[in-house]
């Protein structure tokens, strides 16, 4: 089982639009300039055309991401759109380059080569999986997995020293599990991962070994995991629950606490705040700012017509509907989001919460259980499939999203997490088939509009569960189903823009606002 966490790598990361991509660039620049050990001079960034990045970087502002990534800005910094003329004026000079790359091995690949001032060189070749999760799988041509989740140190060294080796890196408690060993040509990397650096006296002491060609250390991107997975699917967390005596979001928070090694209190200190983000997003959105690619804003239009009672139908859906758009305004206006499970689905979980807040009078507190109980079935969906449209669709985003917040709004009502987790599986048995077609490469068309079904449909998918409605196919199952489903669709459909409604005429001659 993968070490998922819901803070890390479901909740989050707190990034800015657009899209995932724009989050998953800045940390895989982040993870190369911390293996590069100083501040890069010169950096070649390579996308493969047929990929994700080749396709739409400029469009997801990738480019600006990469930027500040290697430059160690915040990506939340007020300066990111200004983030090319920043490198410029530092004389960092950073390529970006679309050409055939044979050793991609997902759509998200990239390939960069960094170059610091004083002639220090590092390659490396990642991913961009979804969520803004990202992995170095090659460094220096060595096989690797880095994700960020915690302090690494790899080592290239001589064969005949790597049992030395080894146990020095081992010589404190702060390694985690066993370090890792690939071979070749009489060489070894030794990899292992940590809660803490190395001291810098034992840095120093294995640069000088003979025997040691090279040493790379990397921070983790966000909280370090320390903790394993508690349970393997829903049907035995929902087990735990039962056993226990737990909701779906009592019993997300106790998880997410023993991954990281810290108390419940400041696991949910940092749920509120996240939910905080989300609230904020939506408030921006609702005021109407900001200036998208392709779209006017409309959400504030949507709550005015609400309130004049104008709409057909109107309420509580209609405008959890466009609280979610209001926060997809501010994502697709490189404003400040939490991606929920990404950026593309940033509008579901904080269009739902709000509602819960101002509508339904839950509490902060209570909203973090329920963001907690979101976060579990994230963190199931992570384990079974994969938050990537560019894998398996919209209904890996969008979808899930949706899920998660049907969870959410059980969890507040009170439910089991029997009901969270069945309101889950027919939010995606409902969504099962929907491709990623966003038009011109951009997450606004027909993503807006969708995230909006999605909170809408996570009250009406709750209503159904806590009505009575029994669920026959459980959600591992349909997460298995939907996962399978992706990946029978064609390339043209999975976060390509180049089928569905990406090629409609009236989507190809669409012109840019901005």
């Amino acid at each position: 089982m993968k070490p998922i966490s819901i803070l890390n790598d479901v909740l989050g990361p707190v990034m800015r639009g657009p899209g995932s991509h724009t989050a998953g660039a800045y940390h895989l620049a982040a993870l190369a300039r911390s293996l590069l050990g100083a501040e890069p001079a010169e950096a070649e960034i390579v996308f493969d055309p047929d990929g994700s990045f080749g396709r739409a970087y400029q469009e997801q502002a990738a480019d600006r991401a990469f930027t500040m990534g290697l430059l160690a800005i915040p990506l939340t910094d007020e300066r990111f759109a200004q983030a090319l003329e920043i490198a410029r004026k530092e004389k960092t000079t950073i390529r970006f380059v679309t050409e055939k790359l044979p050793e991609a091995n997902h759509p998200g690949s990239v390939r960069m080569r960094l170059k610091s001032r004083d002639g220090q060189e590092v390659t490396v070749f990642g991913n961009s999986i979804g969520g803004g999760q990202v992995e170095i799988y090659l460094l220096e041509g060595w096989p690797v997995s880095l994700a960020g989740a915690a302090h690494e140190v790899l080592v290239e060294t001589e064969e005949a020293a790597e049992g030395e080796i080894e146990r020095q890196i081992r010589s404190d408690r702060f390694t985690l599990g066993e370090p890792r060993l690939e071979r070749r040509g009489g060489r070894t990397l030794i990899g292992a991962r940590r809660t803490g650096s190395l001291p810098e006296s034992l840095a120093d002491d294995l640069r000088k070994h003979p025997q040691v060609h090279r040493l790379w250390q990397a921070r983790p991107l966000m909280f370090a995991k320390r903790g394993q997975p508690a349970f393997a699917d829903a049907a035995e967390m929902i087990q735990v629950c039962r056993k226990r005596s737990l909701s779906a979001g009592k019993l997300g928070a106790w998880y997410e606490a023993q991954m990281f090694g810290i108390s419940e209190e400041e696991v949910v200190v940092e749920m509120v705040r996240r939910f905080e983000i989300m609230f904020g997003s939506v408030e921006e959105g609702l005021r109407g700012r900001g200036s998208m690619q392709l779209l006017h804003s409309s959400a504030h239009k949507i709550m005015a017509a609400d309130r004049a009672d104008r709409l057909p139908a109107g309420g509580l859906h209609t405008r959890a509907a466009a609280r979610a758009m209001a926060a997809m305004h501010v994502n697709c206006s490189m404003g400040v989001v939490c991606a929920a499970p990404a950026a593309g689905s940033a509008g579901v979980l904080p269009g739902v919460t709000a509602t819960l807040l101002l509508e339904r009078q839950v509490s902060k507190r209570a909203i973090a259980d329920a963001l907690f109980a979101a976060g579990l079935i994230g963190m199931i969906v992570a384990q079974r499939a994969t938050f990537a449209a560019e894998e398996a669709g919209c209904q890996a985003e969008i979808g899930a999203a949706g899920a998660m917040a049907a969870a959410a709004v059980v969890e507040a009502a009170g439910g089991t997490a029997q009901q969270a987790a069945d309101a889950a599986a027919v939010c995606l048995q409902n969504t099962m088939g929907s491709v990623c077609d966003h038009v011109q490469g951009i997450p606004e068309i027909p993503c807006h509009t969708r995230n909006a079904i999605a909170a809408s449909s996570a009250f009406v998918v709750a209503d159904l569960i806590l009505g009575g409605y029994e669920n026959p196919i459980p959600l591992d199952e349909t997460i298995d189903a939907v996962y399978a489903a992706g990946k029978m669709m064609p390339c043209e459909l999975r976060a390509t823009s180049l089928g569905g409604l990406a090629a409609t005429p009236s989507a190809l001659k669409l012109r840019r606002l901005r």
